[in-house]
């Protein structure tokens, strides 16, 4: 496999799109929603943003396109879905592992979470 490393870091938009696709394929509408649903709001993207996005991870071959497992009678034929490769399954954990010492570090400090978590989801104790 690729060096991960040279990948890092993502930023905050590509970081929650893999994370996205870490269920299966998504079209690019499912995408911006799971995030939206994920974050509780606090993250909104917009089509402009994703599709920018999507290219560049396709380029470095994090994500690609593929065909719909199955289509349903309503789905929309011009969606693209998408799903997270092998190589951006290990640049996610990769950058999971990243973002998770430098919060180590900060609790080291001192620096203790807020009560309520800025990405949405629950804490646990």
């Amino acid at each position: 496999m690729d060096d991960v490393s040279r990948l890092l870091p993502l930023t905050a938009q590509q970081f929650q799109i893999l994370l996205s696709l870490t269920d299966g394929h998504l079209h690019g509408y499912g995408i911006i929603r799971d995030i939206a649903a994920r974050t509780a709001g606090s993250l909104r993207i917009g089509t402009g943003t994703l599709y920018t996005a999507l290219a560049r991870l396709e380029t470095l071959r994090l994500v690609e396109e593929t065909d719909p497992r199955t289509r349903a009678k309503d789905d929309d034929e011009r969606r693209r879905y998408y799903r997270l490769t092998p190589l951006g399954r290990g640049v996610l954990k990769a950058e999971t592992d990243r973002l998770d010492a430098l919060v180590h570090q900060a609790r080291r400090k001192g620096i203790v979470p807020s009560r309520r978590p800025l990405l949405g989801g629950s804490r646990s104790r």
